[in-house]
């Protein structure tokens, strides 16, 4: 384990982010998925029984095969995604690492971006507040974005040099705590959305009337996708490339992963 452990720390890149634990980016090598040795129909039943069972008021909607045998990879309502056996008996969380192989890898990279591309894709683009990229477009990246955290507030004073790079900007909703979820939706709800984001990624209030808006919504999405920081940044393949990222390699990371 001792000398496993700097192996996983050459390919771990920290970033920024505000949470309680830097988020990291992930290595993405392409691994073959086994056939299925039972139907994810099967597992999903399985262990939503175990779950009921134990009195856990989470619903699984999803299991995917891993390269690993008989371990599948679940998607949960409303709930980081996690890994379980073929009998749905067992719930286990953090990374599974493929070894022998040359480098090591992480064997849900490619099924968690996959699963994020498809999530993001399904939000509606009227529900985001979108800085469109000048010139050229060469890629887009999605941000959950809490307006009171010190590091999105960065990101967005490099929000013009990210667009003139030719990547456009898609703000979702995601404040880290139930106190800034009316100042969320408050953004949301006013009539010039990017006025009022920047206002507020500056300290200042936000008021407006209530209104109809997607923050629970993209609350939920995120956590589906095991967001626990912000800003959390995530390219249009789908992929988690971290917190907070200065304009270049922001850039160059959108258009190399799009």
């Amino acid at each position: 384990m001792r000398q496993l452990l700097p192996i996983m720390l050459a390919s771990t890149v920290f970033i920024s982010a505000c949470s309680t634990a830097n988020d990291s980016a992930q290595n993405h090598t392409k691994i073959n998925q086994p056939a299925a040795a039972q139907s994810s129909d099967e597992v999903v039943k399985a262990l939503q029984e175990h779950l009921t069972k134990s009195g856990a008021q989470i619903t699984a909607v999803s299991a995917l095969p891993t390269a690993m045998p008989d371990i599948y990879w679940v998607s949960f309502e409303d709930a980081p995604a996690m890994f379980t056996n073929k009998t749905g008996e067992y719930l286990i969380q953090g990374q599974i690492i493929k070894l022998g192989d040359g480098q090591p890898v992480d064997i849900t990279a490619e099924i968690q971006a996959n699963l994020a591309k498809e999530n993001l894709a399904k939000v509606s683009l009227d529900e985001m507040i979108i800085y469109p990229a000048k010139g050229e477009h060469k890629a887009a990246v999605y941000v959950f974005s809490d307006p009171t955290c010190h590091y999105c507030q960065l990101l967005h004073k490099d929000i013009d040099d990210i667009t003139a790079g030719g990547v456009e900007v898609r703000y979702l909703a995601w404040p880290r705590a139930e106190k800034d979820i009316p100042l969320t939706q408050a953004i949301w709800c006013s009539q010039d959305r990017h006025a009022a984001l920047s206002a507020a990624k500056l300290g200042n209030m936000i008021t407006a009337n209530d209104c109809d808006n997607p923050v629970q919504k993209h609350l939920a999405l995120g956590r589906s996708l095991g967001i626990s920081g912000t800003p959390a940044i995530f390219t249009e393949s789908g992929e988690h490339i971290g917190g907070y990222i200065p304009a270049k390699e922001l850039i160059q990371a959108a258009i190399e992963r799009r």
